[in-house]
């Protein structure tokens, strides 16, 4: 007597010996896989296969974990290859998403919802050699008058990280090593020997006198010395910031060549100094480094009390000097809200500018409704996007410069107080 196969098992049908198709299935589910942006080999295919075999032809979650435990090396290529599953292995929802790509239908007026993390990425590596294949139609020429338009390279800096394709996302990494940077200074206490006859210096003057016997004495003048200030960033890689964050990690990865004293700190619920895999010279290189450094890529976040740990152990070691904190977090914390307030309060004044970078600016409608947020407001001195092209070319242009009044926290702060 026949069964009936699981609801949730992964169905194959039954074909003669030798003709079967399942191995090539994978074969093409990891091209897809390479497409859409993640590092497979020929070894990890044939791997793939092995596995599958070991386990056979159970549930359809033992067959995701099989294939997510070869194909996936990185935190970050989560999102994509359950996107890349749920498509590929589920022909039905493919079917019919062809189906809807390729039929007409009436306009629709409603808001359209965002696509999910590597969504675009999945879409391109399945879709995009039929997308590519389709005859030109033949189009009037029409002159546009684009004085008033936008172009494509301002839309393309512009456009979310999070909803980027794989050679977009390519081609943000390669803008963002071509950002200029602004290299800002301060003044210390200590002093240079100047030409400027502006302030005198009483020792080189009198050493300078010894030398003659005190028979001439010239005056030697001096300046207060300039430096670069110490660049200190915590960066949250909590699930709901680690795209962002890895987006931020080249462009640190580029500030960190052309400026010295850069101190890179990760963390989620626990906090991770990454200041040396971040000084590799090749940039994937280096966020490789830092992935497995980590331990809690992806996961939970506590930011009070990983705070509380960088100014435990690490704020006099590297907050010196008129360090500059970049603090890169969506605010989101649920629990020790006391905690969280007063350690950033603590960390506010170790440091001679704060800067907080938050994704959740992107949204035209943002409101400091959270909690986390509500504490933290309070011990920034400036509130910063950090989720496109555009606002990381703001961000390097503001490091040599002073806190700007577009991004003054107090504008939030009142309409906080508003909302109280």
């Amino acid at each position: 007597m026949e069964t009936q196969p699981a609801q949730d098992a992964v169905v194959v049908p039954p074909v003669p010996p030798g003709e079967g198709r399942f191995a090539d299935n994978i074969v093409f589910f990891a091209r897809t896989l390479r497409k859409a942006g993640l590092k497979i080999g020929p070894a990890s295919i044939a791997d793939a296969i092995e596995a599958v075999e070991a386990i056979g032809m159970g549930s359809r979650e033992e067959f995701h974990a099989a294939l997510f435990s070869i194909f996936v090396k990185r935190h970050e290529d989560k999102p994509v290859f359950d996107e890349a599953f749920r498509l590929f292995w589920r022909s039905r929802d493919l079917v019919e998403k062809m189906i809807a790509m390729m039929s007409p239908r009436a306009p629709d007026n409603r808001e359209k919802e965002k696509a999910k993390a590597g969504e675009t990425r999945v879409s391109d590596a399945l879709l995009g050699d039929q997308r590519g294949n389709k005859p030109p139609r033949e189009e009037p020429d029409i002159e546009i008058d684009a004085r008033f338009t936008t172009s494509g390279n301002e839309v393309f800096r512009r456009m979310d990280f999070a909803q980027m394709s794989a050679p977009e996302i390519a081609l943000a990494k390669k803008e963002l090593s071509r950002l200029q940077l602004s290299l800002d200074t301060v003044r210390t206490r200590r002093f240079r020997p100047s030409h400027v006859h502006r302030l005198v210096d009483p020792r080189a003057t009198m050493r300078s006198a010894l030398r003659t016997g005190g028979s001439l004495i010239l005056p030697r003048y001096r300046e207060q010395k300039e430096i670069r200030p110490p660049l200190v960033v915590l960066a949250d890689i909590s699930g709901s910031m680690s795209q962002y964050t890895r987006i931020f990690l080249h462009f640190l990865h580029a500030l960190t060549e052309r400026r010295r004293r850069v101190h890179t700190f990760l963390f989620g619920t626990r906090l991770t100094n990454v200041t040396r895999q971040m000084r590799h010279k090749d940039p994937d290189e280096a966020l490789d480094e830092c992935a497995a450094a980590v331990k809690d890529w992806s996961g939970g976040t506590r930011i009070g009390e990983t705070l509380k740990d960088f100014n435990r152990l690490w704020a006099r070691r590297v907050l010196g000097q008129g360090a500059l904190v970049l603090l890169i977090t969506d605010g989101l914390e649920r629990e020790g809200i006391e905690l969280l307030s007063a350690e950033i309060d603590r960390l506010h004044r170790s440091c001679r500018r704060l800067i907080w970078l938050n994704p959740l600016l992107r949204f035209e409608g943002f409101e400091p409704r959270a909690r986390g947020v509500r504490a933290m407001l309070p011990h920034v001195d400036e509130f910063r996007p950090v989720h496109n092209l555009s606002s990381l070319s703001d961000l390097a242009a503001a490091l040599g410069t002073g806190n700007s009044s577009t991004y003054d926290p107090r504008r939030y702060l009142d309409r906080m107080r508003g909302l109280a």
